[in-house]
């Protein structure tokens, strides 16, 4: 199966993608795609795999319409507060690592930044301090340090589009 994923990856996303438009949609219908492969794999014949997985995709994609044109695709707010946490799917290795990987994409995105944003931001979203304790610690009015996080923000939003990430939703 993993050959299968090596080889069709690409024409999977682009049938996702060419179907919604958005990047972080399509990623989700392709692996959606290849994980009903893998359930269903037992059920495939063997004729034309590229076929049967561009079919599945299309599914997925006329699924995931009508879905949304209800309005019964979930936002990730709402998606994910729903999920029950617990401490085996907290410590998976995948989440782990993903979870570190994406504190130092921020540092590393906040470090680029002009002072004073850098520090603000840094402070704000990577060590989620609040803007009252941000003002407490630089001796700033609460206001001046709301501006400076809204500004960042904004600024971060760029450097991330200019790395390629796209947002997912709007509040970076």
């Amino acid at each position: 199966m993993s050959y299968c994923i090596d080889t069709y990856q690409n024409l999977i996303f682009s049938i996702c993608y060419k179907f919604t438009g958005n990047y972080f949609d399509a990623e989700d219908l392709t692996q959606d795609t290849f994980l009903s492969a893998y359930k269903n794999f037992s059920k495939f014949d063997g004729t034309n795999e590229k076929a049967w997985l561009a079919r599945i995709a299309t599914n997925k994609c006329l699924d995931y319409q009508k879905k949304s044109a209800r309005g019964e695709v979930p936002t990730e707010d709402t998606f994910f507060a729903k999920q029950p946490q617990t401490q085996e799917t907290d410590n998976t290795c995948e989440a782990c690592y993903m979870q570190k990987f994406v504190l130092e994409e921020l540092k590393r995105c906040c470090k680029m930044l002009k002072p004073p944003y850098d520090e603000i931001a840094e402070k704000y979203f990577y060590r989620e301090m609040s803007v009252g304790e941000i003002a407490d610690a630089l001796g700033r009015n609460e206001k001046t340090v709301q501006t400076q996080v809204y500004r960042a923000k904004g600024m971060l939003r760029k450097l991330y589009q200019k790395a390629g990430y796209r947002e997912r939703r709007n509040d970076l």
